[in-house]
């Protein structure tokens, strides 16, 4: 049963970071982005209309997360703790995560095809570099 609610939580961490696939915020209105991007007006606004039309499923979906996270905490915080009761959480946690990353990556797909194939790889390219751990001052890169 542990390594069940192990792999289960673990899943759960892998299913979150998967989301990070773009920028935070509203990158097509950071002019630097836009700048490298070069990216239209038109399409600004498309982008724009796909962030507005989903934000308020993905502020729903990203609180049950949270409130199912609170519920997990406090279970596995209790002097006496049920198994089975961690378990249910946890499954209720993994659906919460599931669905709040199908609508995040709902709306990828969506921004992706608003961006033409030179855009989005120089996009890609843009967050790997970012991504890329920088080397400490005074160390040598390894």
């Amino acid at each position: 049963m542990n390594r069940r609610i192990a792999l289960l939580l673990l899943s759960v961490f892998v299913a979150g970071s998967a989301l990070a696939q773009l920028p935070p915020g509203k990158w097509w209105r950071r002019p630097d982005i836009v700048q490298k991007l070069n990216l239209t007006d038109e399409q600004q606004d498309k982008l724009e209309a796909i962030f507005r039309s989903t934000a308020p499923d993905l502020i729903d979906l990203k609180a049950e997360v949270d409130k199912e996270n609170i519920a997990l905490r406090g279970e596995l915080d209790r002097p006496q703790f049920d198994r089975a009761a961690i378990h249910r959480i946890a499954v209720r946690l993994n659906d919460a995560r599931g669905k709040l990353f199908d609508r995040t990556l709902s709306m990828l797909v969506d921004m992706r095809a608003v961006l033409n194939d030179p855009q989005w790889n120089r996009m890609r390219n843009e967050l790997d570099n970012l991504q890329r751990p920088q080397p400490r001052p005074g160390r040598r890169p390894q």
